[in-house]
């Protein structure tokens, strides 16, 4: 049975592909789950339209990266702890990070897209990178200060 998938599937193809599967895993699986759709002329007009909005969505979310990126190219978030000797008292993570950029800049980030390898633990300055977009990447400088 021939199927056009809608999103992408492991070892199958990527989203608009027209593939042979078997009938059952067509019926059963692909369809069900909305990955994929019969291979109907309709079907593919259909399919037309919508990769030619998901490319307009895709378009709009890098030009709102682009913009992101510009507004906090040179931004520097401080972030106040409780600190002893250089250690700070629990962590600041993604969600510490993205609350700080929006209570300094009034800017909504996501924190999943800010990728801090580990929880920062010292009083210091750190790059975080943040990525809104595949193709965007934002150096996010985030000051930890020890509450006086």
């Amino acid at each position: 049975m021939n199927v056009i998938l809608l999103e992408p599937v492991t070892n199958l193809g990527e989203a608009g592909d027209v593939v042979t599967v078997k009938p059952g895993y067509a019926r059963n699986w692909l369809v069900p789950q909305g990955l994929a759709l019969p291979a109907t002329n309709s079907n593919r007009a259909e399919l037309q339209a919508r990769l030619a909005q998901r490319a307009r969505q895709l378009a709009e979310r890098k030009a709102d990266a682009e913009r992101l990126k510009e507004m906090l190219v040179d931004a520097a978030v401080e972030i106040r702890v409780k600190a002893g000797e250089e250690r700070i008292y629990g962590s600041v993570g993604n969600k510490d990070i993205a609350d700080a950029l929006k209570t300094a800049y009034d800017v909504e980030v996501d924190r999943r897209k800010i990728e801090l390898v580990e929880p920062i633990k010292t009083v210091g300055e750190y790059e975080v990178p943040y990525r809104p977009h595949p193709e965007v990447d934002i150096d996010l400088k985030v000051v930890v200060v020890a509450d006086a």
